[in-house]
């Protein structure tokens, strides 16, 4: 019923589509001219998205903001964004800012420009609004990793309490207890922060209400609140428990924290990665299972170190061999969703080195790897430990079989009363003289399958404990940084998205950026004397463009002249030359306001002056489209 009334909620609208939304077409198409002034502005989505109050803006030829309509879905598809624009607009270039809130809840934003009946002659610097605000991304992803730790030490410690069954449980009262409250805390703040998130605005807009109600009707919102009401049911069964630890069974208590731990991974499968892109109900499971795998194992050893500290030898001899089972089987599940998860979001083994997914993705492997290699060698004080209990079970006999017919069972029915012989009924044996036995094994020197354990080998030598604690310790400082490389990951777009979205590039988008290379050689033996000038013209088309030029000597390094110049001239229409004027930017020299009237192939000449009396030029072809 819990995973049932989550699922509704979160997953309600959700489609099969490409993690983060690429813009897949604009009406009117972005650079064009039509003749008629359009009623609307519409966006056509790789996937469904989410609009906000103000996901459009559209800015005229005077460079005012143009009053438009409400942001709307266009005919209920929920991969569209449309906005109504006035019934008369004057000749000119319009520019339209928009953003959206993409399917795995995080917000993408784009521009383009199209133009009524001919192209502005010249168009200035537009602000199209803001993209991110550096102090509410900081606050959000803070919140964002506070949330992963916290999560991670619930599951682990109830996990730890319920799977090892330590003798004393009250050291993990308190981590459970401040795990708790930190993800109330931070699912809190994250609920507050995610309208200025989306919106790219201060955080001071967190306390808008109308900007809360919004938030509050997304599937991302929806997300949070279910996880506040899933730790509300979580500290009821909690409280609940440790009123009543003698009472409730073991399997019941497992089931119920089980479907708990559930509900509250897919709290974040159901509004992240895993909710959008190829093989959704196969990432979202994978997912869900790799986040609790995380938990059981990261959390429980933070719940180990406790043990380690608190807790009587003799406990030990039995949690620490289950705790390393655990982590084990952990473990294994980790690289099989692990490895499911890095193929879904790279698409290429290249994109390993040439993305920022591929490597922050290295990153985390990286970290994986260290604390598998600290896990190893606490297995090997582990199994110190276990020692004693192994030896113990290895020394009680056998029971021996009872002739048929004989009473049932007392030593004097056998052998008489003490007598040790070996017709000594098995119940009597296992339940004295070899349970002193194996007590006195355990603290003595035992041996394990590998041989004897050594002196002062098991749960109470100190030295061993105190290993054993220190190398956990380095797992859960590692842990704590793997964690944080993921809260980075969950909000970086995957390499397969990233791939998609450049091949979805919008009908009539600006053609690529074209650089030219000019070499030049003034004569002069000095390090200036000869080199390259790397020009960029942006975008290479009619009407408005910028220049940048880098200048670099002849041990390819960045140089320092006095002047760079740049003309265009189209011969065939006996048009320029028309100088870009480029200024002094400390290190570069650029322009943004070179208005080419035609298409065609235009003359580039650049001139590099070097000193007072030297100066070279060079001439190129450059196309600049219509």
């Amino acid at each position: 019923m819990l995973l049932g009334t989550v699922l509704v909620l979160l997953l309600a609208g959700a489609a099969p589509a490409s993690a983060h939304a690429a813009l897949r077409s604009t009406d009117p198409d972005d650079g064009s001219v039509v003749q008629r002034a359009p009623r609307h502005v519409t966006l056509t989505f790789t996937e469904s998205v989410g609009l906000l109050d103000d996901s459009f803006r559209v800015f005229g030829p005077d460079q005012r903001r143009v009053h438009t309509g409400e942001a709307t879905h266009a005919d209920g598809r929920s991969d569209t964004a449309r906005i109504g624009l006035p019934g008369k607009l004057a000749e000119g270039t319009y520019t339209v800012a928009w953003r959206v809130v993409s399917a795995d809840s995080h917000p993408v934003s784009g521009a383009f420009s199209f133009s009524v009946g001919k192209r502005s002659a010249t168009t200035g610097q537009i602000d199209t609004g803001p993209t991110e605000d550096p102090l509410t991304r900081g606050l959000y992803d803070g919140a964002r990793y506070l949330a992963y730790l916290a999560a991670a030490l619930l599951v682990g410690t109830a996990a730890f309490a319920l799977l090892c069954r330590p003798a004393h449980t009250a050291p993990l009262r308190r981590p459970l207890v401040a795990a708790w409250w930190t993800l109330l805390g931070s699912t809190a703040v994250l609920l507050l922060l995610r309208a200025p998130y989306e919106a790219g605005t201060g955080p001071a807009a967190a306390f808008d209400a109308s900007a809360l109600g919004r938030t509050l009707t997304g599937r991302p919102g929806l997300a949070l609140l279910a996880r506040l009401l899933v730790l509300l049911l979580t500290a009821a069964f909690l409280i609940g428990l440790s009123r009543r630890r003698d009472t409730v069974k073991r399997p019941v208590a497992l089931a119920i924290g089980t479907a708990l731990a559930t509900a509250l991974a897919l709290t974040w499968a159901a509004a992240e990665h895993a909710s959008a892109g190829i093989q959704v109900p196969a990432a979202m499971t994978s997912s869900v299972v790799h986040l609790l795998a995380t938990g059981v194992w990261l959390g429980g050893l933070v719940a180990l170190l406790l043990t380690l500290r608190r807790s009587s030898g003799d406990d030990l001899v039995e949690v620490v061999p289950r705790f390393s089972r655990i982590a084990f089987a952990s473990v294994t599940v980790l690289a099989v969703t692990g490895l499911y998860q890095s193929w879904r979001g790279l698409g290429s083994l290249s994109a390993l080195s040439g993305t920022s997914y591929g490597r922050l993705l290295l990153a985390k492997l990286a970290g994986v790897a260290v604390l598998l290699l600290v896990a190893g060698y606490s297995r090997r004080w582990t199994a110190r430990i276990a020692a004693p209990a192994v030896a113990a079970r290895a020394a009680v006999p056998a029971p021996v079989p009872q002739p048929v017919g004989a009473p049932a069972g007392g030593r004097e029915a056998a052998g008489g009363p003490g007598t040790g012989e070996p017709g000594t009924s098995g119940e009597a044996d296992s339940d004295g003289e070899s349970e002193s036995r194996g007590e006195s094994d355990s603290r003595g020197e035992p041996e394990s399958p590998d041989g004897p354990a050594g002196p002062g080998a098991g749960p109470g030598d100190p030295g061993i404990r105190r290993r054993l604690r220190r190398s956990v310790l380095v797992e859960v400082a590692v842990a704590a940084v793997v964690l944080m490389i993921t809260t980075v990951l969950t909000g970086t777009l995957p390499s397969r998205a990233e791939a998609e979205a450049a091949q979805q590039a919008p009908v009539g988008a600006l053609p690529p950026t074209t650089e030219v290379t000019v070499p030049f050689d003034t004569g002069t033996d000095s390090v200036t004397g000869s080199g390259k000038v790397l020009v960029t013209l942006d975008p290479a088309r009619v009407g408005e463009n910028g220049v940048q030029a880098v200048v670099y000597g002849s041990d390819m390094g960045l140089v320092a002249v006095p002047e760079v110049r740049v003309t265009f001239t189209l011969p065939s229409r006996k048009v320029g030359p028309i100088d870009a004027e480029l200024a002094d930017r400390g290190g570069y020299w650029s322009t943004n306001s070179v208005n080419l009237p035609l298409a065609g192939n235009w003359t580039m000449k650049t001139t590099v002056r070097v000193s007072d009396v030297d100066q070279v030029s060079v001439e190129r072809r450059v196309r600049v489209e219509p």
